[in-house]
């Protein structure tokens, strides 16, 4: 099912919208995204042989859907720099220090989109404004469309998974020390990873 339309021109565009998919048109509205059944995930090579896997515990976000004109749509993450969780509590508090993500100054990282487009069948690149600490940069995430559906307490959810790999330094992340065999403690790529559950707002009484 498509939620955003591929960039068009305006003959094509017009067309598009004019054969509106109904099933499309229903998901339309503002939906909350639900924490408890989403998350948002990073891996990153360590030492050079193995990954270590973390994610934020506590974020918050919205989704606004426009079935009319999906490529209207957005997309607003904010993400709890303090939340993170690797398993071990002292890397923890070494990403959470200055030499990382220096939480106590910039506790919040967050995603404001600026465009949406349709790759193909429900695969969708989502494009917008990445900002770390004191950093903002554009960033494009390719997410999958898994469908929408009504929970067992009347909830409407719909749902996206994806990812991204982005270089740490261009955000100004930098720390690492170098291994006596060659190479970094840390890699510079990092993937990010995303699983949204997001439920729909109910609509306004008349």
């Amino acid at each position: 099912m498509a939620l955003f339309n591929r960039k068009n021109n305006n003959a094509q565009t017009a067309a598009t919208t004019a054969t509106v998919d109904p099933a499309l048109a229903a998901l339309s509205g503002d939906y909350a995204i639900d924490p408890s059944h989403s998350s948002i995930g990073f891996t990153v090579r360590h030492a050079m042989v193995t990954n270590v896997r973390g994610s934020f515990g506590e974020h918050e976000g919205s989704l606004k859907l426009d079935g009319s004109n999906p490529a209207a749509s957005t997309v607003s993450i904010d993400v709890k720099i303090a939340s993170v969780d690797t398993g071990i509590a002292d890397r923890d508090g070494h990403l959470v220090s200055g030499d990382f993500f220096d939480a106590e100054k910039f506790p919040l990282m967050t995603f404001r989109s600026t465009s949406a487009e349709q790759l193909g069948g429900d695969k969708y690149r989502v494009t917008g404004d990445l900002t770390i600490k004191d950093v903002t940069r554009p960033l494009s995430i390719d997410l999958e469309f898994n469908g929408s559906a009504t929970d067992v307490y009347g909830n409407e959810r719909v749902g996206f998974e994806g990812g991204t790999d982005i270089l740490r330094s261009d955000w100004g992340l930098t720390w690492n020390a170098a291994l006596e065999t060659g190479g970094v403690m840390v890699s510079d790529k990092v993937k990010l990873n995303f699983d949204i559950s997001a439920i729909k707002a109910a609509a306004p009484q008349a």
